[in-house]
Order: C-alpha cells, then sequence, then structure tokens
C-alpha cells in the first residue's frame, strides 16, 4: 500500500507516504469531529521517516484526552487538515485520509473514541471498536 499521495483542497500542500501505515483508522473524539466539522475523522498513522510533505503548514495545538498535546497541522490558505503530531504517539505522524489521491487506498481496521461516535454512524463491519483510546 505504500507510495501513496495527497494534498489539500487548494493544492498548495502535497504529500507522499512511502511506506506501510502502522494503524489505519476513524476516530469518533469531540475534538476531531469539531475539527474535521464531521462525524468522525479518518486517519494513517505512518512513521515520520516514510512521510514526505511539500507545502507550509500551520499549526493548532490541541489537548488530547490522554492529556498530551496533539499538533494539529492544515493549509493556512484553504484550512484543509493534513496531519497531526500527538505527543503520545512520538515517532508517528497521522495523515488525514481525505486528502488522499485515491481514498479507496484507506481500509480502517479500527475506531477509536466510539463512545462519543454518533448514533447514525454505526459500523456494520468486523473492524475493532474501543469505547476510548487503546492502550
Amino acid at each position: 500500500m505504500a507510495n501513496m499521495t495527497g494534498g489539500c483542497l487548494c493544492g498548495q500542500v502535497r504529500y507522499t507516504i512511502s511506506v506501510d501505515p502502522v494503524f489505519a483508522g476513524v476516530c469518533h473524539c469531540r475534538n476531531c469531529q469539531r475539527y474535521t466539522g464531521s462525524a468522525f475523522e479518518t486517519v494513517f498513522g505512518v512513521p515520520e521517516a516514510g512521510l514526505k510533505i511539500e507545502g507550509e503548514l500551520k499549526t493548532y495545538d490541541d489537548k488530547g484526552d490522554s492529556g498530551g498535546t496533539v499538533h494539529r497541522r492544515f493549509c493556512p490558505n484553504c484550512g484543509s487538515g493534513i496531519v497531526a503530531d500527538a505527543s503520545i504517539m512520538p515517532g508517528i505522524r497521522i495523515v488525514l485520509t481525505g486528502g488522499l489521491d485515491d481514498p479507496s487506498q484507506f481500509k480502517p481496521a479500527m475506531e477509536i473514541f466510539c463512545d462519543s461516535a454518533q448514533a447514525w454512524t454505526q459500523s456494520t463491519d468486523a473492524r475493532q471498536r474501543f469505547p476510548r483510546m487503546p492502550g
């Protein structure tokens, strides 16, 4: 699955993922809902060395439910979320999958913060579901 590409809505930020993700999931936490303006956020976790980003990013420092910082990075022109860096996952970059050039490459294996999930988003497949962040 490596060699995925994507970018923001306006095209000023582009990225390439050259490694296989260490996880692919859906986050239902309230902060991800607010950040995306949707019911959830779909993400890949990739080793930092396997992600190349071209273009300027702006950062909003958020606080996760763990109490740690989540650096949410987005295009300063169009506002598209690109990546997040969570202090509880050093060396892993969380890539928002909405910007993938080929979104069919995203196949979530888990859902987290399901306690905050909107009732109409309940999954019917066999992926793992966690009420909060798994340990």
